[in-house]
């Protein structure tokens, strides 16, 4: 008789970041991370995902009842109770996040029931993923920003991304820098968060491209679908046009898709509602011919990616990069470029130290 699942349960955590951070259009100082874990035949699976602390008792209050006595395998079941769980109050935002944050769960447990890593359960395509280096946030100044991204290439990651957007008067010479720091041949990729208006977007597309960036990311906002594809027509050979991670369903994925917006499209499992949204996104992607690469989280994103079809690479984004190394064991460091999933290990090979993570728990009674 297949296990059931007995238990839901989720914490938040509230992170410092290790200096001031900001984008194009956001500043930060922290980051929350939500942490979701199912038992099942005397197992435990670990998810989670990155959102705002509400997650956790939305997962146990709205999601655990509509998971709770199923069957253990039966990811794929479990994630459509919780789609339909949620119908009155609305598939994109938090509730996809508490939906990535079970999921993720789900599937790390089957693959410990099974004693397989989640890799192999999925279908390996790969034994590794090729990574990029993401940071270079705006509120660095040049000499951090030098340091960083050129210690990223320095150490064996041949591709690096810095955030523009915040004072476009400014921009060029950041990137120039960039360039300056990493050299000549690593791959150099800007993200604008959505920054800039179109003809704004133009003209520094022309900018960037003297410096050899080939990837420019969110230059106008994701939802300006037109906007974004006169962008990718018009910008110079060689530069590609990204958006997506802010897609919560297959559908905002496919409109993005249909309008040709993109050359190639982003996804976050843990805003997309987990591995099963994911896998969907990246038959969207297979079915148009277009490269598919995640948002951040990259010890979560590893395992799936080197499954998944048309994968690109994995953001190895500075702040999750930080978290996943203190509160995670077993999370891979990249090697020659590469996040190799450890095959001695079961399930996504991520175990979550509650020890570590109890000086920045955040009390239920504070949600």
């Amino acid at each position: 008789m297949a296990p059931v699942i007995e238990s839901v349960t989720a914490a938040a955590y509230r992170i410092p970041t290790d200096a001031p951070e900001s984008d194009g259009t956001l500043a930060w100082n922290s980051t929350t991370l939500v942490v979701c874990r199912l038992t099942a035949g005397g197992i435990s699976g670990v998810g989670y995902t990155y959102a705002d602390a509400s997650v956790a008792p939305l997962v146990e209050g709205v999601l655990a009842p509509s998971v709770e006595g199923r069957d253990a395998l039966a990811v794929t079941a479990a994630w459509d109770a919780m789609v339909a769980a949620i119908r009155n109050l609305g598939r994109p935002g938090l509730c996809s996040h508490a939906i990535a944050a079970v999921d993720t769960a789900a599937w790390d447990l089957k693959a410990r029931l099974l004693g397989v890593p989640l890799v192999v359960l999925m279908g390996a395509r790969r034994e590794a993923v090729p990574v990029y280096g993401s940071g270079g946030f705006t509120s660095y100044d040049e000499e951090r920003l030098r340091g960083q991204l050129g210690g990223w290439v320095a150490g064996g990651i041949p591709r690096v991304k810095m955030k523009v957007g915040r004072d476009a008067d400014s921009d060029a010479e950041r990137v120039a820098a960039a360039r300056d720091a990493i050299g000549a041949t690593a791959g150099l990729m800007v993200d604008a968060n959505g920054a800039y208006s179109r003809k704004q977007a133009l003209a520094m597309a022309e900018r960037f491209a003297q410096y050899g960036v080939t990837w420019f990311e969110e230059p106008v906002s994701s939802d300006d679908l037109e906007g974004l594809r006169l962008l990718r027509d018009r910008a110079p050979a060689g530069m590609e046009i990204t958006a997506g991670e802010y897609g919560y369903d297959a559908f905002y994925f496919r409109r993005m898709l249909e309008a040709g917006a993109v050359d190639v499209l982003q996804a976050d499992a843990t805003r997309c509602a987990g591995y099963t949204g994911l896998a969907r996104v990246a038959e969207l992607t297979a079915a148009h011919g277009i490269g598919l690469s995640t948002h951040t989280a990259p010890a979560l994103h590893a395992p799936a990616c080197c499954a998944l079809p048309g994968i690109r690479h994995v953001e190895y984004f500075h702040d999750h990069v930080r978290i996943e190394e203190t509160l995670l064991h077993g999370a891979p460091a990249p090697v020659q470029g590469q996040l190799r999933p450890d095959l001695s290990r079961s399930g996504t090979g991520l175990d979550f130290d509650d020890d570590a993570a109890q000086e920045f728990l955040v009390p239920p009674e504070a949600v």
